[in-house]
């Protein structure tokens, strides 16, 4: 009996490393022809299966908690693929108010059925041998440092509070069309942060140039604040495919980094 339980627990880590390779990593194919397991997780290597790919499951984004259920960051697909097929994760699925907890070969199997049932409600990695749904959230299963409290002040971040919107015109532009603006500028000894800078069309700050909004008689639509949580997430919170992750969001408590 012993035998059997060490032979069964050693096929089945085989699949699960076969299952990530699949979405994940990138070993040979002729490496992989010559590990044991079978069925639509085992077999073909991991560059056979990206190259087969048809869905862009791989760029869905995916809610990591550390072992305590704090939010911790926002990773891709494939990196949480590979942190499942580690078994350094395990997939949070939320159904109706409740969570359930799944590694990453019974997670394959409830895709089965949420390919049949519910198909359009995630998103998938497609492959010649088999599908599985993204999981919306993973758990780390060994790693309970908290989440990091500070948002990081750089231009994707700012842009995304502000919304894309010039905080002088109120009119909305493509990044392209953006510019930072020190509300009180540089040579007046303006600071670099979250209270002194702004997004602002050409245009605007062109006309406000080195003044302050009140030497250029210029007015701000909103006073400009450091958020308390990413504001890249508000913006994915917005989805509902990512509705589940408001249970772990308390924008009271903590904020989440993207990585």
């Amino acid at each position: 009996m012993a035998r059997k339980s060490k032979a069964s627990r050693s096929k089945r880590a085989s699949k699960r490393n076969k299952a990530g390779n699949a979405v994940g990593a990138q070993s040979s194919t002729q490496q992989d022809e010559h590990r044991p397991g079978t069925g639509p997780l085992a077999g073909a290597g991991a560059l056979d299966h990206l190259n087969h790919t048809i869905s862009d499951g791989l760029s869905a984004k995916v809610l990591v908690l550390n072992r305590n259920y704090l939010a911790s960051r926002v990773i891709s697909a494939k990196r949480a693929f590979i942190l499942l097929a580690r078994e350094a994760a395990e997939v949070i699925h939320a159904d109706d108010g409740s969570f359930a907890n799944y590694d990453l070969i019974t997670w394959a199997e409830l895709s089965e059925l949420q390919k049949e049932f519910e198909p359009d409600d995630h998103d998938w990695v497609r492959t010649v041998r088999f599908d599985i749904a993204v999981p919306r959230i993973i758990r780390l299963t060994g790693y309970d440092k908290l989440p990091q409290q500070r948002v990081k002040l750089n231009r994707r971040n700012l842009f995304a509070r502000d919304h894309n919107q010039c905080q002088y015109c109120g009119c909305r532009f493509t990044t392209s069309e953006l510019s930072i603006d020190h509300v009180i500028p540089r040579t007046q000894n303006g600071p670099d942060t979250w209270q002194n800078l702004v997004c602002a069309c050409v245009r605007c700050n062109s006309r406000k140039g080195g003044r302050t909004p009140t030497q250029a008689n210029m007015k701000l639509i909103r006073k400009p604040i450091q958020p308390k949580r990413n504001p890249l997430i508000s913006i994915k919170l917005k989805s509902e495919k990512y509705a589940s992750w408001k249970a772990f969001l308390d924008e009271a408590y903590w904020s989440v980094e993207l990585r």
